[in-house]
């Protein structure tokens, strides 16, 4: 493949080869753990590329050890966050609704974790591809709160809606199989995953790729409306579930690396 630009950010990079937008999640020393900074970044980044018309795939992958274990909790424990919650919570919907609905066709390449707001991220990619010995929760209950990033329209869509409720609350770690056989993902590299990414890439260059995104634009138009909703409802919720007795107990049992004493308060 040949690079005809690179971008570098401090939390994103971005690598544009062959009508294709690499994007790479860039806190490897968090598990690319989603914080302030990442998380504008990240929508600043998306925003642009949809407007890249000689862009037809986004591939969005983590550095490191994992693609992302969600939510940055030193982000989550400060004061700022708190009275910037709207702002941080409006960003979030802005990379989920970049991802969902781009003219472009989008991969998620899955290494170590895709967990709570990494696995939402995930979720709002055209294809996921992971390795047999990654790990993806939607793990929001462990520290009191509900999933967000359009966790709620992602699962309900693909599991249903009591299978999806089941996941959310009991909050488990799945492995890529467990996920591959709940139509979570939509493969296991079965070489090792960059390859794997790369086949699929190669696929789909060789495909009719304005044919592909006009049918991914009208499904994706047909539920724009439901996941706006959803983000709206989620971000009105999750500022409550913030304030409740149970996440501040979930959040210092995390920290302490204990098991949370819940009282449903």
């Amino acid at each position: 493949m040949s690079i005809e630009s690179t971008s570098t950010k401090q939390t994103v990079i971005v690598t544009y080869i062959e009508r294709t937008a690499v994007v790479e999640l860039n806190r490897p020393e968090a598990m690319n753990a989603m914080n302030e900074e990442m998380l504008h970044e990240l929508a600043k980044v998306l925003k642009e590329i949809t407007y890249k018309d000689e862009i037809d795939i986004v591939i969005l992958k983590g550095k490191g050890k994992a693609f992302s274990a969600g939510g940055d909790i030193k982000m989550m424990l400060s004061s700022d966050v708190t009275e910037g919650f709207d702002n941080i919570m409006d960003c979030i919907s802005d990379i989920v609704t970049s991802l969902y609905l781009m003219p472009k066709l989008t991969i998620c390449a899955v290494h170590g974790a895709a967990a709570g707001l990494g696995l939402s991220v995930a979720l709002a990619t055209d294809y996921i591809i992971a390795e047999p010995e990654s790990k993806l929760a939607m793990n929001f209950i462990g520290i009191g709160l509900i999933p967000d990033g359009g966790g709620h329209f992602f699962l309900e869509r693909r599991l249903g809606e009591v299978k999806a409720k089941e996941l959310i609350w009991e909050g488990r770690v799945l492995s890529a199989q467990q996920a591959y056989e709940k139509d979570l993902i939509h493969e296991i590299a079965s070489i090792p995953l960059e390859q794997a990414v790369e086949k699929k890439r190669q696929i789909w260059l060789n495909s009719p790729t304005k044919a592909m995104i006009k049918t991914k634009k009208i499904l994706s138009e047909q539920n724009r409306p439901t996941l706006l909703k959803i983000l709206e409802i989620e971000k009105n919720a999750q500022m409550k579930m913030r304030e409740t007795k149970d996440h501040k107990e979930g959040v210092q049992a995390f920290l302490e690396k204990r098991k949370p004493k819940f009282i449903g308060q």
